[in-house]
């Protein structure tokens, strides 16, 4: 029997692909008038948004890279973590963006 040594991989960030999924859904359901009746679902959708890319959560993002950043220049914290953490904050903030490329070069 032979044993094969399997790599450990980081834990999945569950938060990122529900804030990524938020935002598509938020500009989709933006983007066109959906059907009688999903007000209260657009409104969710939108509240979730709101929350996600609001002022607060600006602030804490931006105290977030300025701490990760400082301890990186330490050599409190190693630069790999330190730059999954600062890329996902841009990846959150530019989710629409990036729908958005990504919806052009399919010609949607």
């Amino acid at each position: 029997m032979y044993r094969t040594s399997l790599s450990k991989s980081p834990a999945p960030r569950p938060w990122l692909a529900l804030a990524a999924a938020a935002q598509f859904m938020a500009g989709e359901a933006l983007a066109q008038a959906g059907p009688q009746g999903s007000g209260p679902i657009l409104n969710a959708v939108t509240w979730i948004q709101g929350t996600l890319l609001g002022n607060v959560a600006t602030a804490v993002a931006v105290i977030a890279v300025a701490m990760v950043g400082f301890m990186m220049l330490t050599g409190r914290i190693n630069w790999k973590m330190g730059a999954t953490v600062i890329f996902g904050v841009f990846i959150l903030f530019g989710a629409a963006t990036i729908v958005a490329g990504i919806q052009a070069s399919v010609g949607r």
